[in-house]
């Protein structure tokens, strides 16, 4: 039998002979449950149909309550399933409608197999994650990484600067559209986003002199008729963002948990100056509200520190992990770069012009980014208990 069919595992021991171990292989098209009964020796392995929730259950109590009476006792459950584009959903209705607290592993974190050409399906994918847990329920940390889940409200606070991270993206887009397609007839000029620029559009020629041609002036009105609506869904987004800033004491006071606590960290933060409303939200909404146990593991999270590269006389630094989200990654160092300049003062804008001194080009950028990764470790500081960075300036 080859070794991706057979399932053969150890002897249960300690909570391994009461626990029901479960993995969830999750795609748009079916879902994969692998299981490891503590009174079976082989993973079973079960096709459902995708985001059936309903057949999943049903699977769970069957498995569960055929385990109980082999052993004569309760039988725990536990679940895994690794982090995607489905999000959080899952985790949150086997706790809440099943009293099973999962773990969402990072997928990158799982060992593979390291040859050239690997098999991978979704059964050996969840007979692997199925193993993984096992190990992991033993005590073995290092072999997967555990996403943390966040609350419902957590989650849909992240809305707003996505929301306009990808309005801004299309904002650009269109207004390139439009130049583009003025200049194509000579026309320079003109604004897309002025205020004005229907009323100049109607009245526009090209460069001699001729009317602009129907069909391409109909495209630019269509177009403009699309960034007009970017752009006051743009400022709706932004007046919701800047109104946690400027939100009254009396306003705090009524929120309560969580809400007021953001309420706080986003005011905090804007009065720094150089950080923005959308610095303070990003950095809020997005990397604050997680729990990092010390200055290394949040610098990691964000992918700013080395990766170094030791074996046997060879010993060389590969650069950032850039293990983190990359726009977000990308915003913490235009933010350090609005610190060096409004913040020079500082002891870090200070650290860095010391040792940039004269240099250009690579030099700045890549101590720029050490200035990222101390920038973000201070304002954490700042956030948390308030200790502001040495040397600045706060309004």
């Amino acid at each position: 039998m080859s070794p991706h069919t057979r399932h053969d595992s150890a002897a249960p021991t300690g909570a391994e002979a009461s626990t029901l171990y479960v993995a969830i292989e999750i795609s748009g098209k079916s879902w994969v449950v692998g299981l490891k009964s503590p009174v079976g020796e082989k993973i079973g392995l079960h096709t459902l149909g995708a985001a059936d929730v309903v057949g999943l259950r049903s699977l769970l109590e069957q498995h569960r309550s055929r385990a109980e009476q082999a052993l004569g006792r309760g039988v725990e459950v536990r679940v895994c399933y690794e982090a995607g584009y489905e999000g959080f959903w899952l985790a949150r209705w086997l706790q809440q409608e099943m009293g099973l607290e999962t773990v969402v592993l990072d997928p990158a974190s799982l060992l593979v197999n390291r040859k050239a050409k690997q098999r991978k399906t979704d059964r050996i994918d969840a007979t692997k994650m199925v193993r993984a847990l096992l190990a992991y329920d033993r005590g073995d940390a290092a072999v997967l990484s555990r996403v943390r889940v966040p609350s419902v409200e957590e989650e849909d606070r992240k809305r707003l600067l996505r929301e306009r991270q990808r309005l801004v993206k299309e904002r650009t887009a269109l207004t390139n559209a439009i130049k583009g397609l003025l200049k194509l007839h000579g026309i320079f000029d003109l604004d897309p986003r002025a205020g004005d620029f229907d009323v100049t559009f109607a009245a526009v020629t090209t460069a001699c002199g001729k009317p602009l041609p129907p069909r391409a002036r109909r495209e630019i009105e269509r177009l403009a008729e699309r960034l007009g609506l970017v752009m006051r869904q743009v400022e709706t987004i932004e007046a919701e963002r800047d109104a946690a800033v400027h939100r009254t004491g009396a306003d705090r006071r009524a929120a309560v948990g969580s809400a007021a606590r953001t309420d706080v960290s986003i005011t905090a933060l804007a009065r720094l100056k150089g950080i923005g409303a959308n610095d303070a939200t990003l950095l809020t909404h997005e990397i604050f509200y997680r729990q990092f146990r010390n200055r290394r593991e949040l610098a990691s999270w964000a992918g700013l520190t080395p990766t170094p590269w030791a074996s046997g006389d060879v010993q060389r630094d590969q650069g950032i992990g850039r293990d983190g989200p990359a726009w977000i990654r990308a915003q913490l160092l235009q933010m350090a770069w609005r610190w060096v300049r409004f913040q020079p003062d500082s002891a870090l804008s200070q650290w860095f012009q010391a040792r940039t001194a004269g240099a250009r080009g690579r030099i700045r950028r890549v101590m720029i980014v050490a200035v990222a990764r101390k920038l973000l470790v201070a304002l954490w500081r700042y956030a948390s208990t308030g200790l502001v960075p040495t040397g600045a300036r706060v309004a």
